[in-house]
């Protein structure tokens, strides 16, 4: 078997070219509700899963082509500042909603 192919990419804003053995890239939704206002909302993820040369594993978060933190950090909604935040199963939100309407 052979080993995965190197692949290098530049580091913005610095020289340095990091290598690294392989990428793996799934897509999680999480849904979201501040127990502070009961805003809820949801939202799905790109999660680049990367491997480098020394074996040291990284996720990377996106949402529509930008770099996020990771949503399991997540700590403030985007309606009050408050929280705290409760992580759901996706599908709660848009559930609820249609319950209550």
């Amino acid at each position: 078997m052979h080993p995965a192919p190197l692949r290098g990419r530049r580091a913005r804003g610095e020289g340095v070219v990091t290598m690294e053995r392989d990428t793996e890239t799934v897509h999680e939704a999480y849904a979201f509700v501040c127990l502070h206002c009961g805003h809820g909302w949801e939202e799905e993820y790109e999660i680049r899963h990367t491997t480098d040369l020394a074996g040291h594993r990284r996720a990377d978060y996106f949402t529509h082509g930008v770099r996020v933190p990771s949503p399991l950090t997540r700590n403030d909604c985007p309606s009050c500042n408050l929280g705290p935040i409760r992580i759901l199963r996706p599908g709660r939100v848009d559930a609820a909603r249609t319950y209550l309407a």
